[in-house]
């Protein structure tokens, strides 16, 4: 019976906690302004999550970190492509040509 009674009592801390992080914002109004230095921070945050998403995944084939594989290499290439083109599908194309001649056609 009491661990019942702690599972309610923790959903409804949790479910306080996000209504109260994410309502404060709508409370506040304009008195709750973040720092114009935490405003600038914060553009970077969905590129950090992204590559945090997708560093790993070129770093590790086959369950280990290697620095020669055929993911890496293709998202070497994209990083230049889309760097120097400005192009949103000149680097998917060729990254995926890269990955697919080194997967099937270079034997690896």
């Amino acid at each position: 019976m009491i661990d019942g009674v702690w599972l309610w009592v923790t959903l409804v801390l949790m479910s306080m906690t996000t209504v109260g992080t994410r309502g404060s914002f709508i409370l506040l109004g304009e008195k709750g302004r973040l720092p114009p230095a935490l405003q600038r921070t914060l553009r970077y945050a969905p590129a950090a999550a992204l590559s945090a998403l997708v560093v790993p995944d070129l770093l590790i084939d086959g369950g280990e970190v290697t620095l020669f594989n055929p993911k890496l290499l293709a998202g070497l290439v994209v990083i230049a492509v889309a760097l120097r083109w400005r192009n949103p599908w000149l680097p998917f194309l060729l990254g995926m040509a890269v990955l697919l001649l080194m997967r099937k056609g270079l034997g690896w």
